[in-house]
């Protein structure tokens, strides 16, 4: 008995009724109730990318190093002697925010298939967290979850999560964000792709068996929190020990060269799966339900379709080859049944129990996704009620660094990092908490990878495109600051409503800024994804464009960290100064003030300042490096000194405001620590690439810090500093 599609039914699924008119008109006919599904699922925004997927086209995606850019299950990049790299950042904000144990852990395994899909074995986890108010016992809750969600899955794994960053800021209270970063090594002739050809070629599915967790997953990730809340049963369910089985089982297949094409089955299960890989192949699917594994018998031929069960893939294989195939699933112990085939025609067919239940044209499902520009406005409304941050008191030296060095945002997050199991593989060179960047070397080479990612989502708030484009500086920064040459990006864009016409000018600008950036530090945008509808009833959080980076040392030995290591090498600081407070850690933390304007970016001067101190690396001048970030220079300088167990004199003259010049964060700057043996060479050079730069002080091998500015003198125990940066992160959250 068929069910009647009404007017509830379609707003149910999320679609508009000029949506649901304009089904009608591409398949000639209303579709049936599985068929609705489908299109709910494909032309949602988190697999339709129909707000977006016009400004995405104005991003950098080509470069020297790129070998798969976006479109794939994950980018890929050359990094010579026939090694690539595959990684890519998805979000799973609303399903944490939710379930966090479980929406952390499936966000884990999800990127993970990501990655091993195209035949690459993982070798590094990164994860972006943002909480709201540290105060919140709700924040503790979903800090506690989400961290042990991480760790249960990736550890189980036996995947070292190697870095990334936690972050707390009120904007984050209705609304927490989890990005997930992996990337995975291959061998260039290995890889293989989503784009399934051949008419007669099987479809086969294996991995865990179908559920209804998960189902209508893709389009609670396209609502509002409030409205996902009611879909609890969107949130997947995961098991790492059968991840495990799928990816050693998915690289004997491709290693043995079984597998034409493939793709996990993420947002939107197994419709995602085969309606994208019979596109980009450019052949119709047909698909036969009954072999599909269940966990229930009276799942749907719906609930089959749309379900988001975890640990479950689709491969496109030669019939000739389905012995061996299925082999290799047996040998690891996990389901293999053959589903489907490629077909001529350009029809996606579905049958189940000896009727055919769906049966669309295929471009309309995945290549006649409306598309919505929308108008970007001069400016956004909120504009007008920033104000710059008055500074209504003077805070002491000791003070401000003291208070800074254990806000939760700058304090060392060691209490996360180490639950997760960051050496396994043995391959983690520079591990998490030791450097803005992580390093994991490519195992029986000497070169490393060097990660990062970053986003101060104040600054974008201020100035989207600016903000994104310093997003893009930042994690470049944190990958020369440790001695690698930065590639390309991928990225994960957390917005709010684009309906709402200031969250579209966010969106538009935050997109323009990245553009330049990429293009002036020639790091091209790989991939990435798009989380919208980050909002509560009290508004949307910041934008939020999180940036991974990828970058390149030839030699993981020859790395460079920031702690101070000997006592007499000289301190300086590269690049200029500027008086800017707004935006800061310190104006959030002393005066609960945001302020009014984003500092400024100047990329083709950023792009001289990090080049300058990667040649500076490379000619073994430095001793230490470090860009400077959170809590502005004094910060820089203390964490430095605290990671080195050293102490320092720094001297300071300065006509610009002391809160400028300590706890200002004015971009394109370093600070770097040279022995006096190599002072003159290490100057000399950066005068010839006219950089600015200005000798600070020295390295003391005692045990205090002393800080002066013009008349004022501050001196600070290395001890009491040390345990204020070690110990408040733990403090604050638990």
């Amino acid at each position: 008995m068929s069910i009647k599609i009404t007017p509830e039914m379609i707003q149910g699924h999320r679609l508009s009724m000029e949506e649901y008119d304009l089904i009608c008109q591409y398949i000639g006919r209303e579709p049936n109730f599985e068929e609705l599904g489908v299109f709910s699922a494909m032309w949602s925004e988190h697999c339709g990318y129909k707000n977006t997927k016009p400004l995405l086209k104005m991003l950098p995606t080509k470069g020297k190093h790129v070998i798969f850019g976006p479109g794939e299950n994950a980018g890929v990049i050359d990094v010579g002697d026939k090694d690539a790299i595959a990684f890519k950042m998805e979000s799973h904000n609303h399903p944490s925010a939710i379930e966090p144990y479980q929406g952390a852990a499936t966000g884990v395994g999800g990127i993970l298939r990501d990655i091993f899909t195209m035949g690459a074995r993982p070798i590094g986890l990164l994860d972006s967290l943002r909480f709201g108010s540290p105060e919140s016992d709700k924040t503790k809750h979903l800090v506690d979850g989400v961290v042990s969600g991480i760790s249960g899955y990736g550890n189980c794994m036996g995947i070292p999560t190697v870095g990334g960053e936690v972050f707390f800021e009120d904007t984050y209270n209705q609304n927490i964000l989890v990005n997930v970063f992996c990337m995975g090594l291959a061998k260039k002739d290995k890889i293989v792709t989503s784009q399934a050809t051949g008419v007669g070629n099987w479809l086969v599915y294996y991995g865990a068996t179908t559920g209804r967790d998960g189902v209508h997953g893709a389009s609670f990730a396209s609502a509002k929190l409030e409205e996902a809340e009611e879909l609890k049963s969107a949130v997947q369910v995961g098991d790492p020990f059968m991840e495990k089985l799928l990816l050693e089982a998915t690289m004997e297949l491709i290693d043995k060269n079984l597998v034409i094409a493939a793709q996990d089955m993420g947002a939107a299960g197994l419709t995602s799966t085969s309606t994208e890989m019979g596109t980009k192949g450019g052949h119709g699917v047909k698909l036969v339900l009954d072999n599909i594994p269940k966990r229930a018998k009276d799942i749907t031929a719906y609930e089959m379709l749309l379900s988001e069960s975890q640990e479950r893939m689709l491969a496109l294989i030669h019939p000739s080859r389905w012995k061996e195939v299925k082999a290799v699933l047996d040998k690891w112990g996990i389901y293999g049944v053959v589903v489907g085939e490629l077909t001529e025609g350009g029809r996606y067919a579905v049958e189940y129990n000896g009727k055919t239940v769906v049966d669309l044209p295929l471009d309309s499902i995945v290549e006649k996704v409306p598309l919505y520009k929308r108008e970007v406005l001069p400016y956004p409304s909120y504009f007008k009620d920033l104000k710059p941050v008055v500074v209504h008191k003077k805070i002491s030296i000791e003070e401000g660094v003291k208070k800074l060095l254990g806000s939760p945002n700058i304090a060392s997050k060691h209490w996360v990092y180490e639950q997760y199991d960051y050496m396994v593989g043995d391959n983690t060179v520079l591990r998490p908490g030791k450097a803005g960047a992580s390093i994991v070397r490519i195992p029986g080479r000497k070169k490393g990878v060097a990660v990062s990612t970053d986003c101060n989502s104040r600054f974008v708030y201020l100035n989207p495109e600016t903000g994104a484009a310093i997003a893009v500086a930042k994690a470049a920064r944190n990958i020369v600051a440790v001695g690698g040459k930065p590639l390309a990006i991928t990225n994960c864009l957390n917005f709010g409503n684009p309906t709402d016409l200031d969250i579209y000018y966010q969106l538009y600008h935050a997109i323009q800024g990245m553009k330049k950036a990429c293009e002036t530090l020639k790091t091209p945008v790989t991939g990435g994804n798009v989380s919208l509808y980050n909002e509560g009833k009290y508004g949307s959080i910041y934008p939020t464009p999180t940036i991974g980076m990828v970058g390149l040392l030839k030699d993981a030995d020859k790395q460079m960290t920031p702690d101070f290591k000997k006592e007499d090498d000289l301190i300086y600081l590269v690049g200029e100064t500027l008086e800017e407070i707004d935006g800061s850690e310190f104006a959030k933390v002393f005066f609960s003030q945001i302020g009014k304007n984003c500092p400024l970016l100047d990329i083709q001067k950023e792009k001289k300042v990090q080049k300058a101190v990667f040649k500076l690396i490379k000619k073994d001048l430095l001793r230490s490096a470090d860009d400077i970030t959170l809590g502005g220079l004094a910060v820089a300088l203390v964490k430095g000194a605290v990671r080195g167990n050293k102490g320092f004199e720094v001297n300071l003259s300065s006509a610009l405001s002391r809160e400028a010049v300590l706890f200002g964060e004015t971009q394109s700057r370093f600070i770097i620590t040279v022995s006096p043996k190599k002072e003159k060479k290490a100057a000399q050079y950066l005068k010839s690439k006219k950089i600015p730069f200005l000798r600070l002080g020295k390295v003391r091998d005692h045990s205090n810090i002393d800080i002066g500015l013009n008349e004022e003198k501050a001196r600070m125990n290395v001890e009491e500093l040390r345990n204020i940066y070690y110990q408040s992160f733990e403090k604050s959250i638990l």
